[in-house]
């Protein structure tokens, strides 16, 4: 039993940085119903960011995360203006591919510019273990998931009493009808690319301290898992994309613990397959009926 509340406690801290990824996976395809394969870099940039902060000024872990949220929102709305906008009236598969394209772009900048070596993350949280009757849980996973929990709670409250998150919740289900009461849908659009990659922004510090490691290409895996996670949980669905990041933390440390940690990333997208087979819109998404 102390096996399984520390791979559950463990996997509760990592399903929470998968969750807080997989908020703006899920934001953006309920709005525009984009794939936005990109995300997963604006997380890796928010982890550099997260890193550069302390190294430059000696500030801690709150302004470091706040600044890394900062910049990353501003990284998303620039790509959404440069990248998506035009786009807006083209085919899926068109957005897509660019989606993939900015990916690859934002990867090898980043590059270009600090190498394609890992480094250590600095040590913005001290460390400290807690024996709480044979499970240990340290200091460093107790901010991991009161932060995200904040956040959650943060976005909750924008989308469902604000009147920008009024409006994402009306461009979401109809943003014809959204449009002809008066919504920008434009604005709308921005402003949903800005506070997912806020959150992304905010897993990348956070990814940093739990694993001390970054580099330029680490986005890539955590990118494809949050992804499953906002499958699984129903993409388009907020709750669902919390409860699919928890979820496969959970399995992924499990899989580790009991099974092998080399089958980890293989449970999760078979998970995925699993999902797709049995219930294609997720644990929490709506089906949605296709017009011949």
């Amino acid at each position: 039993m102390d096996i399984f509340l520390q791979q559950l406690v463990n996997g509760v801290s990592l399903g929470s940085i998968y969750a807080l990824i997989a908020l703006g996976y899920t934001m953006v395809y309920g709005i525009i119903k984009l794939i936005n394969f990109a995300h997963g870099e604006v997380y890796m940039i928010g982890a550099f960011v997260g890193y550069a902060i302390p190294r430059v000024t000696g500030l801690g872990f709150f302004p470091a995360l706040i600044i890394s949220m900062a910049a990353c929102s501003l990284l998303g709305f620039t790509i959404e203006k440069i990248a998506y906008k035009p786009l807006r009236s083209s085919s899926r598969i068109t957005v897509l591919i660019t989606a993939i394209g900015v990916s690859l772009f934002l990867q090898y900048t980043m590059m270009f510019f600090v190498g394609a070596e890992s480094r250590a993350y600095p040590n913005i949280l001290e460390k400290t273990l807690y024996d709480l009757n044979g499970v240990i849980v340290n200091s460093q996973q107790i901010y991991i998931v009161l932060t995200t929990v904040v956040l959650m709670m943060i976005l909750q409250f924008i989308v469902k009493y604000t009147k920008p998150g009024k409006a994402m919740r009306a461009v979401s289900a109809d943003r014809d009808a959204a449009q002809l009461m008066g919504i920008d849908v434009n604005n709308t659009i921005s402003f949903t690319f800005l506070i997912g990659s806020a959150l992304a922004g905010a897993a990348g510090v956070l990814v940093g301290i739990y694993y001390n490691s970054i580099d330029p290409l680490m986005g890539i895996m955590p990118g494809l898992k949050a992804f499953v996670a906002a499958v699984f949980g129903g993409i388009g669905n907020i709750p669902g994309a919390m409860i699919g990041g928890l979820a496969i933390g959970i399995i992924e440390t499990m899989v580790g613990g009991y099974v092998n940690s080399m089958y980890r990333d293989a449970a999760v997208f078979a998970l995925l397959i699993i999902v797709l087979i049995i219930k294609p819109s997720g644990l929490m998404g709506k089906p949605v009926g296709e017009k011949v």
